[in-house]
């Protein structure tokens, strides 16, 4: 076992400080906060008044209204609304692979994007897909939210297999407003993961799909008679592999990531590669450009 690399370290936060102004989220999900609805138009007309609470940014505070009823609150615009970016991460055992796992970088991914908008005084929500169903952790809200934001992510474990399709449905089902959908996945799950997240395009989310492999799967190097283990349902599997079953491998893989790609063409969403190994950095760039790294 390695040491995981830490969610977030000193350099890395300064890097993301620098970027997070210029993460551009075209869902919005209606409540009142900082990024103004370009599908409104016109300029912000205050509303009313409500209660601060933990994360919001101070500079909102009608200072004159706190003074004369000596309770904190915020200004509400009209114009005005939030995001909320939900964060799927795929906890299933095939991401416990890799040095580092590729669930260790699905974790700092997470971590980054839910750093960016929670900077940005908005909400972030963590989304463990995995065994048994999904699970959708209470969100967090600006700065304040951070640290129980790395904590849950900090928590999860792999095991067992996970079904990403069910996991986007249950978001489109509980969820009333649209957001940044962060998908991170190594996508080998044989679900039909793509017309759910074709129901998320339509149903307003702005949709990202990381996928999140490790070296070992991108240049396999294995040959002769092996004895594998599926990592999800423990089944062992002899293969004899040669060259020509690499070759077979590798045009499989290529075509998922394909696939993956040509599907966020098609719906106007965003794909991107990462190993495991590699620096994370890229990759966020991509994501807040909307390109390909």
């Amino acid at each position: 076992m390695t040491t995981a690399l830490p969610l977030l370290d000193a350099s890395f936060v300064r890097e993301l400080e620098a970027l997070k102004h210029r993460m551009e989220v075209r869902a919005r999900s209606g409540r009142a906060g900082e990024h103004i609805a370009k599908r409104r138009g016109g300029s912000a007309e205050f509303q009313e008044h409500r209660p601060y609470t933990a994360g919001d940014d101070v500079r909102r505070i009608d200072w004159a209204a706190m003074a004369r009823s000596g309770q904190p609150v915020v200004k509400v615009f009209r114009a005005e609304e939030d995001f909320i970016a939900r964060l799927v991460c795929d906890a299933s055992a095939s991401l416990d692979f890799g040095q580092p796992s590729k669930l260790d970088a699905a974790k700092r991914l997470a971590a980054a994007m839910g750093y960016l908008a929670l900077a940005d005084s908005e909400r972030a929500q963590v989304i463990t897909a995995r065994d048994g169903g999904a699970r959708l952790h209470p969100p967090a809200r600006g700065r304040g939210g951070l640290a129980t934001l790395l904590r849950t992510l900090d928590a999860i474990a792999p095991k067992g297999r996970t079904d990403l399709a069910a996991t986007v449905e249950r978001v489109l089902r509980e969820t009333s407003r649209p957001g940044l959908l962060l998908v991170i996945s190594d996508f080998f799950d044989p679900g039909p993961v793509l017309g759910s997240l074709s129901r998320a395009v339509a149903a307003g989310h702005d949709v990202v799909l990381a996928h999140v492999l490790a070296r070992e799967e991108m240049e396999p190097e294995h040959e002769g008679d092996w004895a594998f283990e599926d990592a999800e349902t423990g089944q062992l599997v002899e293969l004899t592999i040669d060259a020509t079953a690499i070759e077979a491998y590798t045009a499989r893989l290529i075509g998922l990531c394909e696939q993956l790609r040509a599907w966020a063409r098609k719906h106007g969403a965003c794909y991107v590669r990462h190993r495991s190994d590699e620096s994370i950095e890229p990759v966020i760039r991509a994501i807040v450009s909307r390109s390909r790294p």
